[in-house]
């Protein structure tokens, strides 16, 4: 992302990086509930968790927002790359757990040992799994006899796997049936409705430190909003190229030809839930729009 127009809109930190930041976090219509519902799914201790959201979707901030406001008597373990074999995987968490590695025989009851210290102490274990569409369908069952570790009344780990829709294909293979049993909680990620879209903009703008008005001309943002689709790392992505087009062009506000340079820049949009009919609406509308004006304004000079 760039920073080169910071000084130049008055910007204390980058508004649109695609880095996931907790403080930059929109709560919208729904974000703010999602985040409630996921909080209460982890505590409950019964099973396996799925988030599941669209690429580009937000799920990484989710996830950090999600451990950030977890009690801190829940200990967690966060894999954001889970790309580990059947063998590793178990040590990668019982390493991030603090404990000594020992022969493969060993890992799996030496990791309930801890748990059952920890708990006696109060503590829960939270293990968090980013991209896990990605996993090795081995790695996921090795990941699933963690849920067989559990007290009279509790289970000791409680597992959160966040994928792409591809993760529900995943668990519908028939290897994976005892992890499909075990899932308990499955929330969908929604993209941001269109309304949000456009007050995430702004949102994200204010917290960087902007105190103007419309940043985003009206057809240059319904352009920015036609083509992100919903997905807040390409409304990021686009925004920020928007606005280095606007500093290089010497403007305080952004139009519609510096959007249409960023999406040039960055390439197509290919959102695997592309809704076109609602997008040519969208565009037409605009179209109509902008020819209305004109002539408004030509009609009153």
């Amino acid at each position: 992302m760039s920073s080169l127009y910071l000084d130049y809109f008055g910007l204390s930190s980058p508004p649109f990086s695609i880095t996931p930041d907790p403080g930059f976090f929109f709560e919208g219509e729904d974000r703010g509930m999602f985040i409630a519902g996921l909080l209460h799914a982890v505590q409950q201790s019964e099973g396996i968790v799925l988030v599941v959201g669209e690429v580009g979707s937000g799920k990484t901030l989710m996830s950090r927002i999600l451990l950030s406001r977890l009690p801190d008597t829940i200990d967690t373990v966060y894999l954001p790359n889970p790309a580990f074999s059947r063998d590793e995987i178990i040590d990668v968490i019982a390493r991030d757990l603090g404990i000594a590695s020992t022969n493969q025989g060993m890992r799996l009851e030496a990791l309930q040992h801890e748990l059952i210290k920890r708990y006696a102490l109060g503590r829960r274990v939270l293990v968090l799994i980013d991209e896990a569409h990605a996993m090795p369908t081995e790695s996921i069952e090795e990941v699933r006899r963690l849920s067989n570790l559990e007290t009279e009344n509790c289970k000791l780990v409680q597992l959160v796997l966040c994928g792409q829709p591809e993760l529900d294909t995943l668990l519908a293979l028939p290897q994976l049936r005892q992890v499909r049993d075990r899932v308990v909680y499955r929330l969908m990620l929604n993209k941001l409705s269109r309304s949000d879209a456009a007050s995430y903009l702004d949102h994200r703008l204010r917290v960087a430190g902007w105190r103007g008005g419309r940043m985003f001309s009206f057809f240059g943002e319904q352009l920015l909003l036609n083509d992100a689709r919903g997905r807040a790392r390409r409304l990021n992505l686009i925004a920020d190229k928007a606005l280095l087009a606007a500093f290089a062009d010497g403007k305080r506000q952004v139009n519609i030809r510096h959007v249409r340079l960023a999406i040039a820049d960055a390439g197509a949009n290919f959102s695997s839930s592309f809704d076109s009919k609602r997008y040519w609406q969208a565009t037409i509308l605009i179209v109509l729009t902008t020819i209305v004006a004109i002539w408004l304004a030509s009609k009153f000079r």
